[in-house]
């Protein structure tokens, strides 16, 4: 199982019946793929739809997610124009949002759209998702791929939101940040926090409720 894979599947173990969810590019759309069964959440996508579901056989025509991969719909889906699109999202109908981070601070501050110097295709509905959906998720890799920590004291790059992020997912921890405090409440199997620690740069608490993490 790789990062990727654990990621989703704790993230999956987040969502209740009846959930509306936006999911963002990249890593966070792997996560219905693990879901636990007989669960039903509606997945809202911001390019137009509600009811996506995984592609299966053909794709439609037309029919894409908001990172333009085809995808399948379920029966009673609905589409509509992205003033629609955004009037849900800005108005807090939406439940949950997992999305990539490039950075998150102990402050709960979110860097997910751009590196100075790169070139990037611009910030897209993050900053409406991170401040109009009820709960925000991070999903991402603990380090980069040069083994620099994500997870930082303070955020070097550009800012999506300030203070939005409730939750931290990665492949060695589980954060939560509550009352303005960074807490670790779950750890990889064979993960221990001394590991964690060293490729952290945030300040984080202990929960007294430590536990390994359950995917399923």
């Amino acid at each position: 199982m790789d990062a990727k894979e654990i990621i989703a599947r704790r993230v999956a173990r987040e969502f209740r019946d009846g959930y509306v969810v936006n999911l963002g590019i990249g890593l966070p759309t792997q996560v219905p793929r693990y879901l636990p069964e007989g669960m039903h959440i509606t997945l809202q996508s911001e390019n137009g739809f509600l009811g996506l579901a995984p592609l299966e056989g053909e794709p439609i025509p037309g029919v894409v997610n908001a990172g333009g991969v085809p995808c399948g719909l379920l029966p009673g889906a609905s589409m509509f124009d992205s003033a629609m699109s955004f009037a849900l999202i800005r108005g807090g109908h939406v439940d949950v949002t997992v999305l990539g981070g490039l950075q998150v601070d102990e402050e709960g501050n979110l860097a997910n759209w751009m590196v100075p110097g790169k070139m990037v295709p611009g910030m897209g509905g993050a900053m409406d998702l991170v401040t109009g959906a009820r709960k925000v998720i991070v999903a991402m890799e603990h380090c980069t791929k040069d083994g620099e920590p994500r997870i930082l004291d303070r955020c070097t790059l550009p800012l999506t939101a300030k203070g939005r992020v409730a939750m931290v997912v990665t492949e060695l921890a589980v954060f939560r940040i509550a009352l303005g405090e960074f807490v670790l409440v779950e750890h990889a199997p064979n993960v221990a926090v001394d590991d964690i620690r060293a490729c952290t740069k945030a300040r984080f608490a202990v929960s007294d409720e430590l536990k390994p993490t359950d995917l399923g």
